[in-house]
Order: structure tokens, then sequence, then C-alpha cells
């Protein structure tokens, strides 16, 4: 009985080693990576600006970027703070070193004033999400109620 007892317990500490040494290796394996995932570099640092604009008026900006990571970068989803706001991006992986562009339309119908909107990127990068960020300011149209924001 005292074998059958001692077996169980030398069975549960290797299999407890074995558990120990599968994630140090997964957390080896992480931080070689980390370095080396897609990541997004882009050509406009801080917020774009549109500069002034009639109310109506839908202008448009290319946020150029290149990944500098080792591995293809996929852009899963992006987001706009605001309905008048379209974003547009390539839907197949971009290579290491490879640049492309994601196209920002603003459209200011019903937007009087200065506007401040932020683009969210959703990728397989480190971090996950990226802000594209921009501005304008929105002059009433002649005649138009510029009560409205």
């Amino acid at each position: 009985m005292k074998q059958v007892a001692y077996l169980v317990m030398l069975a549960g500490l290797c299999l407890g080693q074995v558990a120990c040494d599968n994630r140090k290796q997964g957390e080896a394996s992480q931080q070689a990576t980390t370095g080396k995932m897609p990541k997004m570099e882009f050509a406009d640092q801080g917020v774009y600006d549109f500069g002034t604009i009639t109310e109506g008026d839908t202008v448009e900006h290319n946020f150029a970027f290149t990944n500098t990571g080792e591995f293809p970068l996929i852009i899963n989803n992006i987001t706009a703070s605001c309905g008048c706001t379209t974003p547009e991006w390539p839907r197949e992986p971009i290579a290491p070193g490879q640049k492309s562009s994601i196209r920002v339309r603003f459209d200011s119908k019903g937007k009087v004033g200065a506007q401040n909107k932020t683009v969210t990127v959703f990728a397989n990068t480190e971090p996950a999400m990226s802000d594209l960020q921009f501005r304008v300011m929105v002059n009433a149209k002649a005649g138009a109620d510029s009560t409205k924001s």
C-alpha cells in the first residue's frame, strides 16, 4: 500500500514538473515573438488637421503606414467615433516591410464648428489597437443656421 501511495506521489510530482516546463517554454516563446510581431508605423504622427471646410464638404486622408514587424500584419476591423467618418483599409495581409494605407473620409453634413474625431484600428499587432485622429473646422454654409454642432 505504501508503494502505491509513493508511486502516485512520484507521478504527481513528475506531472507538476512537466507543467512548469511547458509554462516556461510558452513564456520564452512569447518573449521571443513579441519583438517580431507585426507593427504599424505611421508616416503621420499626431493629429491630422484637415484645416477649414464648409458644412456639407467631404474630405479624406490616407494614413500611410509600414509593417515594421517580422510577421504579416492583418487589420481585423476599424471603428470610427461617429457615423460621419468612414474608414477603408486593406483586407489582405501586409507583408513585413510592405507599405499600405488607411483611407479616412469625413462628411461634414450636419456638422458645424471644431470637429475632433478618432478612428481605432484593430490588428494582430502589439498593442492590438491603434488610434488615428484628425480635426477639422467646419464653417456653416452661407445663410445656414449656425446653432448645429
